[in-house]
């Protein structure tokens, strides 16, 4: 089985750091990033965001980009037939 392309990797990050994938799945995942920097650079600005928005409160955000992200997710619900 080949390795992830960059694209794939991308689809697949999610999974991966919920270590919900495969395992066989996890070690092309692993294959790939040893070998590209580009997505090692990736996950780790991934990691990030989930680390400083898991320590925003609803007080930190500005009114404006609160019903920004609420028209957002308003509109993937409604993309995604939910």
């Amino acid at each position: 089985m080949n390795d992830p392309t960059c694209l794939e990797l991308v689809e697949l990050v999610t999974d991966y750091l919920e270590d919900a994938l495969p395992s066989a799945e996890h070690e092309r995942v692993e294959r790939h990033l040893d070998a590209c920097a580009g997505c090692t650079t990736y996950l780790h600005q991934i990691r990030q965001v989930i680390r400083l928005t898991g320590t925003l409160q609803e007080d930190d955000l500005a009114p404006s980009a609160r019903e920004t992200l609420l028209e957002q997710f308003r509109a993937c619900r409604r993309h995604d037939g939910s």
